[in-house]
């Protein structure tokens, strides 16, 4: 093998190893992402079932239920619209009906049941996600405490 060969093979190889890196990096975040939704959003968008997205909202009032085991429905609202959650897991010590709560998951086989995995509840009586909060006052939802969304 020539000089010239060898420098072209070793170009060629970092030319593929870097391809190879930016496709696995490609894919990694393809996977990683999830939408976000509000109850409202989902009349007017096409999700696909098994899709990963975020839903946030509000949690209706009286309509958390607890199942066998550690399986929980429950409702999450933008006053619009209304979207059932079922969980199983343990959820944040924060959790309760009217408060502000992002659900990640994805909707299975058809069903209108939101199958969620992930439960995240805010961490005090006014913070709010901002975009919770910006998509809930875009649906006319007066909400408290303005000053801490963050």
């Amino acid at each position: 093998m020539t000089r010239k060969q060898k420098r072209l093979a070793i170009i060629g190889g970092g030319v593929g190893f870097l391809t190879a890196a930016v496709l696995l990096v490609m894919f990694a975040f393809s996977q990683a992402v999830a939408y976000f939704y509000v109850p409202g959003d989902l009349t007017k968008a096409d999700v696909a079932p098994g899709t990963r997205i975020r839903l946030g909202g509000l949690v209706e009032a009286g309509s958390v239920k607890r199942g066998e085991g550690r399986t929980i429905t429950f409702k999450v609202t933008d006053t619009l619209a209304t979207v059932p959650v079922t969980y199983t897991g343990i959820l944040p010590d924060l959790f309760r009906e009217g408060q502000g709560v992002v659900a990640e998951g994805a909707f299975v086989g058809g069903s209108p049941v939101f199958v969620a995995d992930t439960v995240l509840a805010k961490h005090d009586e006014t913070y709010m996600p901002k975009d919770v909060a910006d998509r809930l006052k875009a649906q006319g939802v007066t909400l408290g405490g303005e000053e801490n969304i963050r």
